[in-house]
């Protein structure tokens, strides 16, 4: 849905798009329909990156206290500002070792003919690694986005669930600073409303690749889907994601981001076809209790994008690590 959309972190409700071409309402309601619900959170925009493959993501939770059987670190706090760090790089790797819930809000301002209209998606995305070996590791990213769509016709807003994106990466193991994982995505028909999905089923390939750098944490995610089956009506489906991010991180699980979901819709008419926001913002790891929070807000300006789409767009992000 017009997202990164899984966050990664992980992909993936893109900007609304637009197809002139469609008869006028119609084409609106389509248009402003995308193929991938906000794909990757960072961000939306995210364990150690090679946590993966080494183990770093089997960080405690922050409140975690010692065993009885552990020797007491001779500097508790900077243990814990140890643990922090490491946590806090995972939690900005869209395929780490590490299962997470976040749920990612995304409000796009000025939408529609008249760039007047807001239009509301909350992604609800779970990342699930599962162990193949000791050398691979499969990284599952789903993504569920809940839909406010304005209706053109009527005045009024649409209500519904959008199409639902899972993504399936596999990682190898690695010794360097350097992740990465390639697998498929699909896009499922799944949406309560015409207006909040494509009414296609999608598919196509998808990578990611991660780098970790002391302080900082970036990388990049890419994916095209084509639409192979579904509603006759309705357009095919033929899109590129690409969502460049970057983390700095600083003390007590502070960090500065930018996580900009760039997006191609190959079958809209020339000049309708890309959408390119420029922004990023920040956020904080913290407990509440013993579990840890990852909590980020960016806003991004959109430089290109289609007739109707959005001028802004106000990501929100709380997401709930589970530490192995």
């Amino acid at each position: 849905m017009a997202e990164a959309a899984n966050d990664l972190d992980t992909g993936l409700v893109n900007p609304p798009r637009d197809q002139p071409h469609q008869p006028e309402f119609e084409a609106n309601a389509d248009d402003l329909a995308s193929p991938h619900p906000i794909p990757f959170a960072t961000s939306t925009a995210a364990a150690d990156l090679a946590g993966s493959t080494m183990g770093l993501a089997q960080a405690w939770p922050l409140a975690q206290a010692p065993t009885p059987d552990s020797v007491p670190s001779a500097d508790p706090a900077q243990e814990e500002a140890a643990m922090v760090t490491d946590l806090a790089a995972a939690a900005q790797n869209p395929i780490a070792n590490l299962i997470s819930l976040p749920f990612q809000n995304n409000t796009n301002f000025g939408v529609g003919p008249n760039n007047d209209r807001t239009q509301n998606v909350l992604n609800i995305q779970p990342v699930v690694p599962i162990p193949l070996s000791d050398d691979w590791l499969l990284v599952t990213r789903t993504i569920l986005p809940f839909v406010a769509q304005p209706d053109f016709g009527s005045g009024g807003t649409v209500w519904g669930l959008g199409d639902l994106n899972p993504s399936f990466f596999v990682v190898p193991a690695t010794q360097g600073n350097l992740t990465w994982g390639l697998g498929p995505t699909l896009v499922l028909p799944t949406a309560t409303n015409r207006q909040t999905g494509t009414g296609k089923w999608s598919a196509g390939p998808a990578g990611v690749a991660v780098v970790n750098s002391g302080p900082w944490v970036y990388g990049g995610l890419m994916s095209q889907v084509w639409s192979f089956a579904g509603d006759g009506s309705r357009p095919d489906i033929s899109q590129f994601l690409m969502q460049p991010f970057a983390t700095r991180n600083f003390a007590d699980g502070w960090y500065l981001t930018s996580s900009p979901i760039i997006t191609a819709n190959w079958n809209a008419a020339s000049g309708n076809q890309w959408t390119v926001p420029i922004g990023g913002g920040g956020g904080r790891l913290f407990n509440i209790g013993t579990q840890p929070i990852n909590a980020s807000l960016q806003v991004f300006w959109n430089a290109v994008r289609p007739s109707f789409g959005a001028d802004f767009t106000l990501r929100a992000q709380v997401q709930m690590l589970f530490p192995r």
